[in-house]
Order: C-alpha cells, then structure tokens, then sequence
C-alpha cells in the first residue's frame, strides 16, 4: 500500500474506533438474560480498533521511499467478499451462526487463496464453533443457533 493511503485508513479508522466507544457507552449496561451487556463487545472493537489505526499511523512514518510501485486493485475478488458478507447478513438468522459462518468463511480464504481446502475447512470449522462455544457456553450470550428443519 501507499503511504498516503495508509495514513488517511489510519486517521478514519481511529475515529470510527472513537465513535464506536463512544456511541457503545449510550447503550444499557446489562440485558435481560445474558450476563454480558450489549455495551461491552461495541467498546471492545472500538477500543481494538483505536489501538491497531494509531499503531498504523505510526508504522506510515517508518516507511520507505517507495510510492511509485502499484499494486492492481481486484475487483472480483472484492466483489465475491462483498456480495457473499452481504449474503451472510441476510442467512445468518434463518441457517444460524454457525453454518452460515463456515460457509461465509470458506468462501472468503477460498478467493483469497486458492486451494488448501484441508487448512481452510479446519480454520473455518474451528472458528465457527469456538466462537459459538466460547459465546454461548463461557459468555452466557446467545447466537442464532442451528436451523430447526
């Protein structure tokens, strides 16, 4: 990436970090029947996301001199995320999280990266159901689970 490019993502995604935090805190502190509160997985990403774009921001004043070089833009495969993350919007509720989550995930390292269907199949079982595990089981929050046929 460009340096220019690089800086200008850096400054909009701290502030879409800040707005997330605070925007999350205007939410209620607790839920009925979940003993995490919806406040607290908003202010987790803003804050992440504030850590990682000041982290860029400084990483863009090591770079080198190096602005003539471009990379091709991929339109497909940008389209082939989009259109199935958008897809996954929609299937998520009906299918359920787990489901829809390792086909959307197959689909994505798929476009990324050809072939090594072994490594992709285990990474995307293993994070569909370990989320789903880890929220629902450790976290006491709930997630559409398996459709009911």
């Amino acid at each position: 990436m460009s340096k220019t490019f690089d800086r200008f993502a850096s400054i909009t995604f701290l502030l879409v970090g800040l707005l997330f935090v605070i925007e999350s805190r205007s939410i209620s502190q607790s839920a009925y029947g979940s003993t995490v509160g919806p406040n607290i997985f908003p202010t987790a990403l803003g804050i992440i996301l504030i850590l990682l774009s000041i982290r860029l921001l400084f990483e863009t004043t090591k770079y080198k001199g190096q602005e003539g070089t471009k990379e091709p833009v991929q339109y497909v495969k940008f389209l082939i995320i989009f259109v199935s993350a958008a897809i996954y919007a929609a299937v998520l509720e009906p299918v359920g999280y787990v489901i829809s989550t390792f086909i959307f995930l197959l689909i994505a390292f798929q476009t990324m990266e050809r072939g090594k269907w072994i490594s992709t199949i285990i990474i995307a079982g293993a994070f569909s159901f370990g989320i789903y595990y880890f929220f629902s089981e450790f976290l006491g929050g709930s997630l559409p689970g398996f459709p009911e046929f």
